[in-house]
C-alpha cells in the first residue's frame, strides 16, 4: 500500500494576545504608538532616507518598554507566547530562554507596502496587530523551497493550503502572529485610507 508524508513543516503561530500576559489594551496601544511616532525625529528621518513609506521605530529606538508602561506588558505577554511556540517546535534550548532582541513600531498608511525579506541572526519574529483597516491586506508568507524547485511546473489553483506557493494571513486587532525567522514574508499594499499598524520584534537565542 502506497503512503505519502509530509515533511519539513513550517510552522506559524497564532493566538491572542490577551491569551498569555497582562491585558493590552488596542486604543492606549494605538495612541502610543502614534504618540512615539510624533516625537521620534530620527525614526522619521530614517524613515524618509530609506524609502520606507510611513513610519517606523526600527533603527532608532531600542527603548519602547522604558518608554511607555503599556510596551512593557506587552513584551511581558509576548515572552509568554513565544515560549508557547518554542515548545510546540521541540527546540532544546539547552538551557538557555528565547530573548527579546528587537520591538520596533510600524505606521504604513494608504498605498504602503513592505517588500519580502526574513530577519537574519534571531530565531522567532513575528508581529502584533494594533489597527488593521478594512483594504489593510493580509500578511504573505512563502514557502522557502521555492529556490530549490527549479523546473517543478506551478501549482494548481485549488491546490491544498500547505501545498500553495504563498500563503496569506488576515490578521486581526489585537492578534499576534509568529514564525521561524527564515521564513521569507511581505506586507502587501495598504488599500485602506486609514493606516495598518502593528508591532513586531525578533527573539534570539541568548
Amino acid at each position: 500500500m502506497s503512503e505519502i508524508e509530509s515533511l519539513f513543516v513550517t510552522r506559524l503561530y497564532r493566538a491572542a494576545l490577551s491569551e498569555h500576559g497582562p491585558v493590552v489594551d488596542a486604543e492606549e496601544l494605538e495612541a502610543s504608538c502614534y504618540s512615539i511616532a510624533e516625537d521620534d525625529e530620527a525614526g522619521q528621518d530614517w524613515s524618509e532616507e530609506n524609502g520606507y513609506p510611513g513610519y517606523t521605530s526600527y533603527a532608532s529606538l531600542t527603548d519602547l518598554p522604558w518608554r511607555f508602561p503599556i510596551f512593557a506588558d506587552l513584551v511581558r505577554a509576548l515572552d509568554a507566547h513565544v515560549a508557547a511556540f518554542a515548545k510546540d517546535l521541540e527546540f532544546d534550548l539547552d538551557g538557555r530562554d528565547l530573548k527579546l532582541e528587537d520591538l520596533w513600531i510600524n505606521i504604513l498608511p494608504e498605498g504602503g507596502m513592505h517588500s519580502g525579506h526574513i530577519h537574519p541572526h534571531s530565531v522567532i519574529s513575528g508581529t502584533t496587530y494594533v489597527a488593521v483597516p478594512d483594504g489593510a491586506g493580509a500578511i504573505r508568507f512563502e514557502d522557502p523551497r521555492h529556490a530549490l524547485m527549479m523546473a517543478a511546473p506551478a501549482r494548481v489553483r485549488q491546490a491544498r493550503r500547505e501545498l500553495q506557493p504563498f500563503i496569506y494571513v488576515a490578521p486581526q486587532v489585537g492578534e499576534v502572529l509568529l514564525w521561524e525567522s527564515w521564513l521569507r514574508h511581505e506586507v502587501p499594499l495598504n488599500r485602506s485610507e486609514e493606516d495598518r499598524i502593528s508591532v513586531s520584534f525578533n527573539y534570539s537565542w541568548a
